[in-house]
């Protein structure tokens, strides 16, 4: 981490009044390096979305109880210097690639952090916030899908506990190009 960059920040939920934050972050990691790699959605296409459409995405992951919460490291100046976002996934329903859901378990998506605060336990704290909730809504297990071409992450990922199950998805528009399936199973 930069010295410039104080150190402290806290993880929270985020409230549905934030969308206009959630869309800067979002649109700040589209544009990141890693983005074509990390992110089903391009920079491009997001600017292209009314606000109506952040709008329903804060409400929708800013409830407790509901299918999604987006989690933020929030720095002690106020800006938003991380996001994770895990979505409940139910059995006997489809995931986003149509394949079936055979047990409730959380899906993580969406993991950003600000480079300059990378490497400085930003994506932990995002992390365990998330599972925690995922545990907290009876799921059995957690689950995330990375890019075969993204060891950065993936060595993360293995750290935080997700071990990888085999599975691979391919990758919507990009022929022969795959994700790989990483799951943290419930202790």
């Amino acid at each position: 981490m930069s010295d410039s960059i104080p150190d402290s920040y806290v993880v929270r939920p985020i409230r549905a009044d934030e969308w206009p934050a959630v869309k800067e972050l979002r649109l700040v990691a589209l544009q990141d390096p890693a983005a074509p790699v990390a992110f089903l959605e391009t920079y491009e296409k997001a600017l292209t979305h009314p606000d109506s459409f952040w709008q329903e995405r804060a409400a929708g992951s800013s409830k407790a109880d509901g299918g999604a919460r987006q989690f933020i490291a929030e720095a002690a100046d106020g800006t938003w210097v991380g996001s994770v976002v895990v979505l409940i996934e139910e059995a006997g329903t489809d995931d986003w690639a149509g394949f079936p859901v055979e047990r409730d378990q959380g899906h993580v998506v969406g993991v950003f952090v600000r480079p300059e605060w990378r490497g400085g336990g930003v994506t932990k704290g995002l992390f365990e916030a998330a599972v925690e909730w995922a545990w907290g809504r009876g799921v059995e297990a957690v689950r995330l899908i990375v890019h075969e071409d993204n060891p950065r992450a993936q060595g993360f990922y293995r750290k935080a506990g997700f071990v990888p199950t085999g599975k691979t998805v391919p990758l919507p528009g990009n022929e022969g190009e795959i994700e790989l399936e990483f799951v943290l199973e419930k202790a």
